[in-house]
């Protein structure tokens, strides 16, 4: 890509709307723009990086042996009267009319029409478990939408769910989508601690939030610093050893506000092990038996009784965590921002100090740039006349995590060559090709 020929329109100035990092980051930066409130268009640098991490997200679903599907964003109310839930959600609901007079809503979530999709396609205890997810927009009427994509109305989200014949395999199709958010997070660059949490208006026993630390996040927590210390990655998908990465976890004190009890606190988690600090919720898994299935009639034959399926339900806001990365990666007093390469826009920019009189570094530019295109390596180039500080300083703000600079102290074979916040060194083309690759695993 052409940085000429991009359409990353860049604001002098942090909008005066905007009073957090991601929101003022991704206005800055030409990510989003405001539709009416509460509601963004995405714009292509943006839209690119929410599009990498949904890759991520759906690779560690497909991992655990979920199945996508999509469902549509305009509902019945009719299942949702089934449910019991049309006039308990609340004024988040979108409820609107077609043109038959029917009662429709824009979907907040798809309890409902996951469960009715299941009633009538299966029947037999055989075919389970189901572990079913789509990643889809939802609509929920924030009565004061702010913070940009982190407080919104319409958002980008994966929503899974799971249909078991008993609590004991329900719990262990819930265990397997507490390790996929562990391992999603840690793709993302990010330490998501998994707190209890209260199950609001999704409704079950069961609940476990992944909290991001971040000061400006809205959930207030609690927990014991030995558990940033649990590890996971050996944990495999078997029954057993699922049991035993949540036992770990639940050992230590850790939840959030709506579930905090001082005395519990205090009594559990020696003093020079408390934390209280604030987090992003990027993930969220409920697990609610028969809550949805029992009213809805969704049953299978099981021993010539028809047995009421056990639910779980499992969401990661998607276009949330372009927010939640920026909130933990923007140096705002530098205006520094750094992606993770796994989500990053592009992998590197090569920029060269483009003179009026002399072409030279522009057309060397071209052809580093055109070599790392052909070895698979998403680049842009900066081909405007912008000086060379300002060229370096635009991309430390959209954060491309690697540059290539062609100035006066590039000579021969050796090229200027820096990661965001290390110092630079001088390698071969061949050399940076190698290191972005292999970082890329």
């Amino acid at each position: 890509m052409y940085f000429s020929k991009s359409f990353i329109p860049i604001l002098k100035n942090n909008p005066s709307e905007a009073k957090i990092k991601s929101h003022q980051l991704m206005l800055r930066t030409g990510m989003i723009k405001q539709s009416s409130s509460g509601i963004y268009s995405w714009l292509p640098l943006g839209f690119k990086v929410m599009k990498k991490i949904e890759k991520i997200v759906r690779e560690e679903q497909d991992r655990i042996g979920a199945q996508e599907i999509l469902m549509p964003t305009i509902q019945s109310s009719d299942i949702w009267k089934e449910s019991g839930r049309y006039e308990d959600y609340g004024e988040e609901m979108l409820r609107i009319k077609d043109r038959q007079n029917r009662e429709m809503l824009y979907g907040p979530t798809n309890e409902e029409l996951v469960t009715e999709i299941f009633r009538s396609s299966t029947k037999s205890y055989k075919s389970l478990p189901q572990l079913l997810y789509h990643i889809q927009w939802k609509f929920r009427d924030e009565l004061r939408p702010r913070f940009g994509i982190m407080r919104c109305r319409e958002f980008y989200m994966k929503d899974a769910y799971s249909f078991d014949i008993s609590d004991e395999e329900a719990l262990f199709s819930y265990n397997k989508f507490f390790l996929s958010y562990l391992k999603t997070f840690k793709r993302l660059e990010l330490s998501a601690i998994p707190m209890a949490a209260d199950t609001g208006p999704i409704g079950g026993n069961l609940s476990h939030e992944f909290i991001i630390l971040a000061d400006t996040g809205e959930s207030k927590i609690y927990t014991d610093k030995r558990i940033f210390d649990v590890e996971y990655e050996k944990t495999t998908l078997e029954k057993k050893s699922l049991e035993n990465l949540r036992n770990k976890y639940d050992k230590f004190y850790s939840v959030t506000d709506d579930k905090f009890n001082k005395s519990d606190f205090e009594n559990s988690v020696n003093e020079n092990n408390r934390l209280v600090t604030k987090g992003i919720e990027v993930g969220h898994i409920f697990y609610f038996g028969d809550k949805y299935s029992k009213p809805m009639k969704a049953s299978v034959d099981y021993q010539g009784k028809k047995i009421f399926v056990k639910m779980g339900s499992y969401g990661v806001g998607v276009s949330r965590l372009v927010g939640a990365i920026i909130e933990a990666k923007y140096k705002d007093k530098d205006e520094i921002m750094k992606w993770p390469l796994s989500v990053s826009p592009f992998d590197c920019a090569v920029i060269p100090l483009v003179n009026k009189n002399d072409d030279t570094n522009l057309l060397k530019a071209i052809k580093i740039y055109e070599y790392m295109k052909s070895k698979n390596i998403d680049v842009i180039i900066d081909d405007t006349e912008e000086n060379f500080s300002s060229k370096i300083k635009k991309f430390n703000l959209l954060g491309v995590p690697y540059q290539i600079m062609i100035g006066k102290k590039s000579e021969n074979d050796l090229i200027e060559f820096k990661e965001i916040g290390s110092d630079s060194k001088y390698l071969k083309i061949d050399k940076i090709i190698e290191l972005i690759s292999n970082k890329k695993k």
